[in-house]
């Protein structure tokens, strides 16, 4: 089960190859990538200010025959092209942007300690310097904002009890996110959400009426959007909830993130780590372009054999 598409590479033996990812920016609302990289406005340094902006790409690095991530590079083992026209490299670092944990409480009480305990792993295998904030699907929705410490939260999940099936649709929770996650003030975000209740808390009648609105809430904040839906081997969702699903996974799709189907509580502890993995191995590479430049057939490559870049967006267009 990936999380992402599979990108292009190019190595050459013999010398040092540089793998290229490229990116195709459309006219429309929402950008469509060959590959998975994301770039966005970034601040950018004193110097940066004086002879020109930055962006920020946020990539991946991995081998291209294990593709496992590699995250010993530096500024000198990246190439950045717009139009192509070289970029000089300001920094390279590990992602450390704000996720929003969501849990849907609504599910079976049996499932519910495992859910806390995955909930809980997944926060610390994210580390003690990423912010986070959690919530559920019902209200409150908010119960520990990005300011609160890892006791706080381990304390909050700890409190989770059942309740009936959610109120609030996925995607309706998700747009609510994002005004969490708009008060962060980060170039990049996730939204992680656990979906327990069966049917109802993925489409709950609204859904179609919803994602458009749903969408474009997500798409203006950049945040990513995972979800982890537990569903029986035969669910008996009427089609209405399925039509609401599948809008879900669109709107996973469109974000860049994905949509993870599992069928016992026991699988959210290896979803979610499957989450962490990719968020830890993500980097933010900044670079230099001229003032108010667009990015145009914008490419990241890596000098490093065997190696080859995953990425996830480009802002400013």
């Amino acid at each position: 089960m990936g999380l992402q598409p599979s990108p292009s590479c190019d190595t050459q033996s013999g010398r040092k190859a540089v793998a290229h990812s490229k990116f195709r920016i459309p006219d429309s609302k929402f950008l469509c990538f060959e590959v998975c990289v994301c770039l966005a406005v970034a601040a950018p340094p004193l110097d940066a200010q004086l002879t020109g902006s930055a962006r920020t790409a946020l990539a991946i690095v991995e081998d291209a025959r294990t593709r496992q991530p590699v995250l010993d590079v530096g500024v000198d083992d990246f190439v950045v092209q717009e139009d192509a026209e070289s970029r000089e490299i300001l920094s390279v670092r590990v992602a450390d942007y704000p996720v929003v944990l969501i849990i849907d409480t609504g599910g079976s009480s049996d499932d519910l300690p495992l859910v806390q305990k995955a909930a809980k792993r997944f926060v610390e295998r994210l580390g003690s310097q990423r912010p986070i904030a959690i919530g559920t699907l019902s209200s409150p929705t908010l119960l520990a904002g990005f300011e609160a410490g890892r006791t706080e939260v381990f304390s909050k999940l700890d409190e989770l009890a059942a309740t009936p099936p959610a109120g609030n649709s996925v995607q309706h929770t998700a747009r609510l996110a994002t005004g969490t996650l708009a008060s962060a003030g980060s170039l990049f975000s996730s939204i992680v959400i656990l979906v327990a209740s069966p049917g109802d808390g993925i489409g709950h009648g609204a859904a179609v009426a919803e994602v458009p609105d749903a969408t474009a809430s997500v798409a203006a904040s950049g945040a990513i959007l995972y979800v982890v839906a537990m569903r029986p081997p035969r669910s008996n969702a009427t089609k209405s909830e399925w039509s609401g699903e599948a809008a879900l996974r669109a709107l996973t799709e469109q974000s860049r993130g994905q949509f993870v189907t599992i069928y016992t509580a026991a699988s959210y502890e290896a979803a979610l780590d499957r989450i962490a993995e990719r968020l830890a191995s993500e980097l933010l590479i900044e670079y230099l372009v001229p003032q108010q430049s667009r990015a145009k057939d914008v490419k990241v490559g890596v000098r490093l054999p065997g190696a080859r870049v995953r990425g996830l967006g480009v802002a400013p267009r």
